[in-house]
């Protein structure tokens, strides 16, 4: 249910997050940490650098190439002689090839294009995130894509939604953004004056900033009414 109070509009167009909104990884983010770490050289990290330290690592570095740099900064307080340049292309695969789509989500986004333009706006490194659309062989599911790593800032930088208005052609407020982060997804996205879609995961509090909300088992299922609805 809608959770802004906001005159109704038409919704032209559509953007998407992308992980953990359109695809999940099949084996859990620490799990698939630890391995990484072990394959890429240091095994001795696997019980000390945990998802939480990642992450913050991570935020630190939204708009560059690869993830060498987030897993230089996680081996800087450590005694550990990997190369981060190996420990990112051991993390890129592993969490690459771990990734599936949310069921129905191929044909929701086919089928949204008939009616809306749609794009993807994802936070990460250009290296990472393309070659998770590659994997997915979804490059030509969207009208235009856009990763923080090749802008000027990630969400929740309102230049990020920026670029996605600027790639779908559409106004702010004609603009639907659905995402499963509460902050870079849900809070920017409604910052900059689009409509916004909360992808909840099992446990998952709506973001007060919600203007619908939606579990992601029942995405594909729900949305098309959804941005109806808004």
């Amino acid at each position: 249910m809608p959770s802004r109070t906001l005159p109704p509009v038409v919704i032209r167009a559509v953007g998407f997050d992308l992980d953990a909104t359109l695809a999940v990884p099949e084996r859990p983010r620490s799990r698939i940490l630890a391995d990484a770490l072990d394959a890429g050289g240091a095994p001795e990290l696997t019980d000390t650098v945990d998802r939480a330290a990642y992450l913050d690592a991570h935020a630190n570095h939204r708009t560059a190439d690869s993830r060498e740099p987030v897993f230089a900064e996680l081996l800087e307080p450590h005694d550990a002689e990997a190369d981060p340049a190996a420990l990112a292309d051991a993390y890129r695969e592993a969490v690459t090839t771990a990734l599936v789509p949310v069921s129905g989500t191929r044909e929701l986004i086919a089928d949204l294009r008939e009616e809306y333009p749609v794009g993807l706006l994802t936070n990460g490194p250009v290296r990472a995130q393309s070659a998770k659309l590659d994997y997915l062989g979804w490059w030509d599911a969207f009208d235009t894509v856009h990763i923080s790593g090749d802008l000027p800032a990630g969400k929740p930088d309102e230049r990020a939604f920026e670029a996605l208005l600027d790639g779908l052609g559409s106004d702010p407020d004609e603009t639907a953004f659905v995402g499963d982060h509460p902050v870079e997804d849900v809070r920017g996205a409604a910052a900059a004056g689009l409509r916004t879609v909360h992808v909840l995961g099992d446990g998952d509090d709506p973001a007060p900033e919600a203007d619908a909300t939606v579990p992601r088992d029942h995405l594909a299922r729900d949305l098309p009414d959804i941005l109806r609805e808004l």
